[in-house]
């Protein structure tokens, strides 16, 4: 009964953390779904972004009570413009997802929005960690040694 117990809490709490990947696991998981040089970004920029807004998270969320609305996922893509909480007012779900969806292991859904984002007019200035940290900066750090 402990053992079940045990074992019960182990999968709860792998249940809430979500996947963290790792950062090369990462750039080839994006590589394979064609994110490299999707509208012009490079793989680097995407690594970083991800990195600084979530440090690779599936499940991150971050609510920004200005607008009332949340970040989601390894992205961290709005509720107020890309993705359907619930509860975000006056949001635009332009992604035609439900933010649920962008915090998933499997990340397709994520990247998908992602994609929608980057075509958007702002392109990848959209994401504010990508502007205060990956922006006019030497990213190779991000993809090197990842066989990319």
């Amino acid at each position: 009964m402990k053992a079940l117990l045990i074992l019960g809490l182990l999968l709860l709490s792998v249940t809430i953390q979500g996947k963290v990947y790792e950062r090369c696991e990462f750039a080839r998981t994006l590589k394979r779904h064609g994110m490299d040089g999707f509208k012009g970004v490079s793989l680097a920029n995407w690594v970083c972004l991800a990195k600084w807004e979530s440090s690779y998270n599936t499940r991150a969320t971050n609510y920004n009570p200005g607008d009332k609305s949340t970040d989601y996922g390894i992205f961290q893509i709005n509720s107020h413009y890309w993705c359907n909480d619930g509860k975000t007012p006056r949001a635009v779900n332009g992604c035609h997802v439900s933010c649920k969806a962008l915090m998933n292991d499997d990340i397709t859904r994520a990247i998908a929005c992602a994609k929608t984002v980057v075509s958007d007019r702002q392109g990848i200035r959209a994401w504010v960690a990508w502007r205060n940290h990956c922006q006019n900066r030497d990213l190779t750090q991000y993809t090197q040694g990842c066989g990319v």
